[in-house]
């Protein structure tokens, strides 16, 4: 794997969540309201999917674009 593809792929990713904290800030505070009232296997959980989300787009980019 390139080591330019994975700089590129966090560039973006902080570059999204950059963006979505400068245009709507408080959201992003109802956003981290809501997620400290929730469980913790619940976040850990959606974390996972998520990453794994991740990980299956990533190879699919890498591998077939």
């Amino acid at each position: 794997m390139s080591w330019q593809i994975l700089l590129a792929a966090f560039g973006l990713w902080f570059a999204i969540e950059g963006i979505l904290y400068a245009a709507a800030p408080d959201t992003m505070k109802r956003m981290a309201e809501f997620l400290a009232r929730l469980p913790v296997e619940s976040i850990r959980s959606g974390g996972m999917w998520s990453a794994l989300l991740g990980l299956v787009l990533f190879y699919v980019a890498v591998r077939f674009c």
